[in-house]
């Protein structure tokens, strides 16, 4: 395993996920970033996140919370039915909340359910909104003592957010909100396809990371 120093983290690259079951993710290509000042690790990880045993996987929603497409419908497939029963109950979400619920057949103990802004070509407040779908999603976690949250790609796909964009957002809010972290253990961005695992890993080592 190869080990390098960038920035004030450690970046460490295998074939499979170093922190998490190697039978599990066995052939899975992962990047843990691990800061060396506080007990919390960064990893990008290219896998399913249905079927990451987390405490808590944040789903890409749209503001009815009852399902959709992408990330968003493949989370609820895999819950099941008791998902969307608990979602009615929480009557929506604005663009760039959050709200949570049990992970009812998922492996993950929590859904954080938080919607992003659609693209409009980057004149409408788009950056602030889905920095503050990972903000949002972050105070969540500290709020229910939650060690390890699972992130996918918030507002690529069908709501159009330019990857290497949405992905230094994320980046960004999450590596500054962990200077303040006393609860998280283990943040993973996951990557379903592979030009999107690149483009985290890229985007961390231009912004430094």
């Amino acid at each position: 395993m190869e080990k390098e120093r960038l920035g004030g983290l450690i970046s460490r690259t295998s074939v499979s996920a170093t922190l998490t079951s190697a039978t599990k993710f066995g052939g899975i290509q992962a990047t843990i970033i691990e800061f060396i000042t506080m007990n919390a690790v960064i990893e990008v990880l290219q896998a399913n996140i249905t079927t990451l045993n987390v405490d808590a996987v944040v789903n890409s929603a749209n503001s009815s919370l009852l399902g959709g497409g992408d990330i968003d419908g493949a989370i609820h497939r895999a819950a099941g039915p008791e998902l969307v029963q608990a979602c009615r109950t929480l009557r929506g979400c604005k663009t760039g909340h959050a709200k949570m619920t049990q992970g009812y057949r998922l492996p993950a103990r929590y859904v954080i359910h938080t919607v992003g802004p659609v693209w409009q070509g980057g004149v409408n407040n788009e950056a602030q909104m889905l920095a503050a779908c990972y903000r949002n999603s972050l105070q969540l976690a500290w709020q229910h003592d939650i060690k390890s949250i699972a992130f996918p790609a918030i507002s690529c796909g069908a709501y159009g957010y330019p990857l290497d964009q949405a992905a230094a957002i994320a980046i960004d809010v999450v590596s500054n909100a962990l200077q303040h972290n006393d609860v998280l253990d283990q943040v993973i961005f996951v990557c379903f396809e592979d030009a999107a695992y690149q483009t985290y890993l890229a985007t961390a080592k231009a912004m430094g990371v």
